[in-house]
Order: C-alpha cells, then sequence, then structure tokens
C-alpha cells in the first residue's frame, strides 16, 4: 500500500507565513494559525509544503488505507485561504449562514479575505469539529 504524500515536515511555521508574498494574506494565516492553536491546544506543524497543520488524527481512505492527518489545518492558496476542518459540506448549516463571505467543500472551507468572516462562528465550528472527529 502506497504511504500518503503528505506528511509532517521541519519546515518552520513561521518561516513559510513570514515568507508568504501577499501582506494580506501573511496577516490572515497569522490569525488562523492563533485561532487554530487555541481551538485545539496544538503546537502547528507544516504538512508537506504548504499546509500548516495542528493535531493528529487517523483518516481512512475509501480503499481502507489509513493515514495521518491533522485535526483541523489551512493552506493559503493563490485564490483564497483554505480552510482543513474536515466537517463535511452539509455540516454546520446554522453557522454557515453567520460564517460571512466563504465557500464550503465537503471538508474545507475557502475564504478570499478573513475580515470578511464571523471570528466567533469560525471558533465554533472548530470546537465542533474537534469534539466529532477525536472520538
Amino acid at each position: 500500500m502506497a504511504e500518503a504524500k503528505t506528511k509532517p515536515t521541519k519546515q518552520s511555521v513561521k518561516g513559510f507565513i513570514a515568507n508568504l508574498p501577499d501582506p494580506e494574506m501573511r496577516a490572515d494565516c497569522s490569525t488562523i494559525a492563533k485561532l487554530m492553536e487555541t481551538a485545539t491546544g496544538s503546537k502547528p506543524v507544516m504538512w508537506g509544503a504548504s499546509i500548516v497543520g495542528f493535531g493528529t488524527r487517523k483518516i481512512k481512505y475509501a480503499s481502507g488505507q489509513e493515514v495521518d492527518w491533522p485535526l483541523i489545518a489551512f493552506s493559503p492558496r493563490k485564490q483564497n485561504l483554505t480552510l482543513y476542518v474536515m466537517s463535511g459540506e452539509g455540516s454546520h448549516a446554522d453557522l454557515r449562514e453567520k460564517l460571512g463571505n466563504l465557500i464550503v467543500g465537503k471538508g474545507s472551507l475557502f475564504i478570499k479575505h478573513m475580515f470578511t468572516v464571523d471570528v466567533t462562528s469560525l471558533n465554533i465550528m472548530y470546537c465542533y469539529t474537534l469534539t466529532h472527529t477525536t472520538k
């Protein structure tokens, strides 16, 4: 069975964020990192070259393969800031309305600008996700 391509690295999270070319994205990533660290109680770790993860859990692919993956994570992408919350696009309907201007995917939230997001609702979603993925 093949190994997961995305694994924890020794790359510095602070260095990764500091080297982002867009000042708004740097600020947004710093904010998200603080929120995720507080929610998980875990220090940030780079997963691959561009994902910042907090905590670890096992996920199972359709093939049956199990791999380690962050409890929650984020990645600054060209089009948006992607938050990996493993919540599923059908969940959190009540919070999605309060979150603000973002797109909800199967296990991700896509944010264009952090200032358009309700941080309190985002924290509630993190806590919900953590309590339902660590059982």
